[in-house]
C-alpha cells in the first residue's frame, strides 16, 4: 500500500516510517520545503515536499503522489510549553489539525485517512473513559478551549471522510519530553515539577512505538473507522507516577504546592492538568485492531526507557 505520512519527521513519524517500510508499505513522507529529509530517505521513505497549510501546494504534491492512505500526525508542539499560554503555544498545531487536515483530505482523493487525536481531552469524571465518553465541554480551562475545538474539528473531518482517529495518551519514548534528554525529565531531575493540589489527574500514556504499531494494524483493517483510544492498559494518577519517576532519576522527591498558590505560576490549565485529567480505556483498540501496548503501564515504560537516565547529562 502507498502510505503518505504527514508529520513523518516528528517523534511518532521517526518510529512509524521504518516500521511501515519494514512491513511492506511504500512510504511517502510529507516534508516542508527546506526541512531536512535525510532521515526519511534513510528510513526508506520517498519525500513529498509541501507545506500542509498551503492548500494548493498540498493538492499538487499529494495529488501527484496518489496515496492509498494518509496518516495524519501533523503537530508543531514546542519542546517546552508554558501552561499559562497553552493556546498561544498550540496555535500552529491547532491550524494543522484543522486547515492541514482539511487540505490533506481534499488532496488525497478518497484515500483512507488515519489521524492523531488526544485521549486526555475527555470530560473529567470517575473511572476510565471509553470512546463514547464526552469531550471536555463543561468547566473547560480557557487555555484548553481552542485546543479542544481544533481536536473536535479534526475528528469531524476525519470521521466524515470515513477515516479513523487514534486518540493518543501522553506521548513518551525517544525524542519526547519524557525521553532521557526531554524537557520534562530535565525539570523532574532538577526537582522543578511539583505535585499541585492532590496530584489527582489520571494519566494514560502512549509510547511512540505503540502509535506506529496501531497505525500498521489499522492499515490492515480498512473497515475499522471512527475513534479509538491508543493508550496503555493501566492509567496512573500523577501522585503515583511522578514520585516514581523522580526516584528512578535519583532526583529530589516532588514538592507539594497548594492549587491556589500554583495557579499564579501555571494558570488554571496547569492546575487542571495536574488534578482533573481522566484516564482512558483501550478495550476497543485491543478488540478491533488486535493491538497491544508495548508496556502495560507507564511505570513499566519509564523503568525500561529511563533506567540509564541518571548517568546522562541534564
Amino acid at each position: 500500500m502507498r502510505v503518505l505520512v504527514a508529520g513523518a519527521t516528528g517523534v511518532i513519524g521517526e518510529r512509524m516510517v521504518p516500521l511501515l517500510t519494514a512491513v511492506g508499505h511504500e512510504v511517502l513522507g510529507l516534508a516542508r520545503p527546506g526541512s531536512g529529509t535525510a532521515k526519511l530517505e534513510a528510513a526508506g521513505a520517498r519525500v513529498v515536499v509541501a507545506d500542509a497549510l498551503d492548500r494548493d501546494g498540498v493538492r499538487r504534491a499529494v495529488g501527484k503522489a496518489a496515496p492509498d492512505a494518509v496518516v495524519n500526525m501533523l503537530t508543531a508542539i514546542p519542546a517546552e510549553i508554558d501552561p499559562r499560554h497553552l493556546a498561544r503555544d498550540f496555535a500552529v498545531t491547532n491550524r494543522l489539525r484543522t486547515e492541514g487536515t482539511r487540505n490533506l483530505i481534499e488532496a488525497a482523493r478518497g484515500a483512507r485517512i488515519i489521524s492523531q487525536g488526544l485521549a486526555y481531552a475527555y470530560q473529567p469524571g470517575e473511572g476510565m473513559a471509553d470512546e463514547d465518553a464526552p469531550l471536555w465541554r463543561t468547566g473547560t480551562p480557557g487555555q484548553f478551549v481552542p485546543v479542544l475545538d481544533a481536536l473536535a474539528e479534526l475528528e469531524r473531518l476525519t470521521t466524515q471522510a470515513g477515516g479513523l482517529v487514534l486518540r493518543l495518551g501522553h506521548l513518551y519514548g525517544p525524542g519526547s519530553i519524557y525521553a532521557p534528554g526531554g524537557s520534562f525529565v530535565r525539570q523532574a531531575r532538577a526537582g522543578k515539577v511539583p505535585l499541585v493540589g492532590g496530584g489527582n489527574a489520571v494519566f494514560s500514556f502512549t509510547h511512540a512505538d505503540d502509535v506506529a504499531t496501531a497505525v500498521a494494524a489499522a492499515l490492515d483493517k480498512p473497515d475499522v473507522n471512527g475513534v479509538l483510544n491508543i493508550v496503555d492498559d493501566r492509567p496512573e494518577p500523577l501522585r503515583r507516577w511522578l514520585p516514581e519517576l523522580a526516584a528512578l532519576l535519583r532526583a529530589p522527591a516532588p514538592k507539594r504546592a497548594p492549587a491556589a498558590l500554583a495557579r499564579l505560576a501555571v494558570g488554571s490549565w496547569g492546575v487542571a492538568f495536574m488534578n482533573l485529567l481522566r484516564g482512558a480505556a483501550n478495550t476497543r483498540a485491543r478488540l478491533h485492531l488486535d493491538w497491544r501496548p508495548r508496556y502495560s503501564s507507564v511505570s513499566e515504560g519509564f523503568a525500561a526507557e529511563l533506567r540509564d537516565a541518571p548517568a546522562q547529562a541534564a
